[in-house]
């Protein structure tokens, strides 16, 4: 990206008076911490102003007072770059591309049990079977398909009976499931999703800024369930319990980390709730 950028000036594309005009910009590269949380636009501009990634209170958001205090865009690597598409060929060619709600391309992260991980960039609303066959070269050999996280560690967990769903957020909407980053996590069928959420449930823990109770308490709260049943040692009632508490959080938490853990714990006791039966008395 440096590299990139220093091409950029020498060709005139970047620096002050941009191809003799008035307007002048110029890239800086930020290097981050690494922190999840900081997938909240005002944890990503506390971490740019050299403080800890903690999200603001909002209003006001980032587009009235951001970076500096500043009014501050805040957009995706993957917004970015269907922009020069866009320039190039206009609105109605990236239009023609996807659904009629969801327009352009996305880029899918293809993960776990397929015979090629990768990414490919394919049409808003490709099917997720088409995602795995096509550009993941089916599952790793062949053993069966058995769920797909879909949408990072605050997605959910789709089984076989919805690999036909249309990969593009409205579609996803329907079924209470997101699209988020586009990744696809990818699992066969001697996969635990039991062990699956444990690993969730212990990295929301990890990555909980700490700033709110509801999810400084609550992520330790369902990894200690989570362990209790992974052991054999829960109860139906820790089953609820965790379900209610996600749900409190979904209510209560600051910012989107805290709200998220719902969703992988909702989709994983909907479709495999036998699997925890199986192990809490």
């Amino acid at each position: 990206l440096r590299h990139a950028i220093q091409q950029a000036k020498v060709y005139g594309i970047l620096g002050d008076h941009i191809f003799g005009s008035d307007f002048s910009l110029d890239i800086d590269i930020k290097i981050g911490a690494g922190a999840y949380v900081c997938g909240e636009e005002t944890a990503l501009i506390e971490s740019l102003e050299g403080n800890r990634g903690n999200p603001r209170w909002k209003p006001p958001f980032p587009g009235v007072e951001g970076l500096w205090k500043k009014p501050t865009v805040v957009n995706n690597v993957e917004t970015l770059a269907s922009v020069p598409y866009i320039i190039k060929n206009g609105a109605e060619a990236f239009a023609k591309r996807g659904t009629s709600d969801c327009t352009g391309t996305k880029v899918y992260t293809i993960l776990g049990e397929v015979a090629h991980p990768g990414l490919c960039e394919v049409d808003m609303g490709t099917t997720m079977r088409t995602i795995i066959n096509e550009y993941g070269g089916g599952m790793k050999k062949g053993i069966k398909f058995k769920a797909a996280l879909v949408g990072g560690a605050a997605g959910v967990f789709l089984p076989d009976s919805m690999l036909d769903v249309k990969m593009d957020f409205a579609s996803l909407n329907q079924y209470a499931a997101v699209l988020g980053s586009g990744a696809v996590l990818v699992m066969n069928e001697n996969t635990s999703i039991v062990d699956m959420l444990y690993s969730i449930l212990k990295f929301f823990r990890h990555e909980s800024c700490g700033k709110c109770s509801p999810c400084r308490i609550g992520t330790q709260e369902l990894y200690d369930l989570i362990v209790k049943i992974k052991k054999g040692n829960g109860t139906k009632e820790d089953l609820d319990k965790m379900e209610l508490l996600a749900e409190v959080m979904k209510q209560t938490a600051f910012c989107a980390l805290g709200q998220s853990p719902i969703m992988p714990i909702q989709s994983a006791f909907e479709h495999f709730k036998d699997e925890f039966l199986a192990l809490v008395h």
